[in-house]
């Protein structure tokens, strides 16, 4: 089936000044949506923040990570999730994790008018039988799957591919330099969102915006 993969930039920044300049470098160089790390904002007053993603007409995934997630809040998870719930009426998609606490992530997921339901593996990358079960009991909860591993070897990076052959609405990421490769190709096999860095990455193996725009265009509306 036809693939339109759209290029995400995270927005990894102190304050929402710094953020804004990031932004438009990012949607002028041609990113097709952004993702605001709210994680990594020092402070943040959440109407300030609701203003901007509204100043971006909606062209933001809205993130909070803990550290066990590869994120910097370090308030409860109560305070966490109420954030994104606060802004998830006004951002395109929430992106919220798996292994958040059942209740808490309804309560996420229900305020959102699109969701991400995310699962990240920092030391390796699951079967690829264990990873369809991941995504299954995603899709179950939101409106896009995620999953992020680190492969060990090449093998594992092929892992990714074999999931997504077999999902649809599926976001695949296999992470470090060994993996960066995974993240202009996915597109191919149905991940409708890759990521891609400015001025450097906040997730390891990202590869700089230029060079996954330049791929894309090139690998546009292939057959899946």
């Amino acid at each position: 089936m036809p693939v339109k993969t759209m290029i995400c930039v995270p927005i990894f920044q102190p304050n929402l000044k710094s953020a804004r300049l990031t932004a438009d470098k990012a949607l002028k160089l041609g990113a097709d949506i952004l993702e605001l790390r709210i994680d990594a904002l020092q402070d943040p007053d959440i109407q300030e923040v609701i203003n901007f993603i509204d100043s971006l007409d909606g062209r933001v995934i809205a993130t909070n990570r803990t550290a066990r997630e590869g994120g910097l809040f370090k308030g409860s998870e109560e305070e966490r999730t109420e954030i994104l719930s606060d802004v998830a009426g006004h951002a395109r998609y929430v992106d919220i994790e798996l292994q958040t606490g059942e209740k808490l992530r309804s309560r996420v997921i229900k305020k959102s008018g699109s969701s991400i339901v995310s699962f990240h593996d920092f030391e390796k990358t699951p079967s690829v039988d264990e990873l369809l079960e991941i995504v299954r009991q995603e899709k179950e909860l939101g409106d896009l799957a995620k999953f992020a591993v680190m492969p060990r070897n090449l093998e594992d990076t092929l892992t990714v591919f074999q999931v997504l052959l077999q999902v649809e609405d599926t976001i695949g990421i296999s992470m470090g330099n060994l993996g960066g490769y995974t993240r202009v190709t996915a597109g191919l096999f149905g991940s409708p969102i890759t990521y891609a860095s400015l001025d450097g990455g906040s997730a390891p193996g990202q590869l700089d915006l230029k060079t996954t725009r330049l791929f894309l265009d090139k690998f546009t509306d292939v057959d899946r």
